[in-house]
């Protein structure tokens, strides 16, 4: 399903399955914020050090199950498999897009 995604999800999603940093980074506005676990991190440098972070720790891969738009705002059901108990386990990804560039990611289950 990743082919239906524009380039930036198709992008990040393929990269974070080859646990490339710097090209999950690449999609990212510099002034985006992601929310996971919990925590906000804003701008790249704080987004950096959480995928180094959570590749290191959990080494996920995505396959994206479903994905629906609204606008810029995109809501993506991923199973995820890692180093985590419960793998696999299904969770949403809303991203929000400005052009080409991610803004806004939020994961959660």
């Amino acid at each position: 399903m990743t082919a239906n995604l524009p380039q930036p999800l198709a992008n990040y999603f393929a990269a974070k399955n080859r646990h490339d940093i710097d090209a999950m980074l690449a999609p990212f506005a510099s002034d985006a914020t992601v929310k996971d676990e919990g925590k906000t991190h804003r701008g790249l440098a704080a987004i950096r050090g959480w995928m180094e972070e959570t590749t290191r720790k959990y080494r996920v891969t995505v396959e994206v199950a479903d994905a629906t738009v609204h606008g810029d705002a995109w809501r993506i059901a991923g199973i995820v498999s890692g180093n985590f108990p419960g793998s696999p386990a299904t969770l949403h990804y809303a991203f929000t897009l400005a052009g080409d560039r991610i803004t806004r990611l939020e994961i959660g289950a």
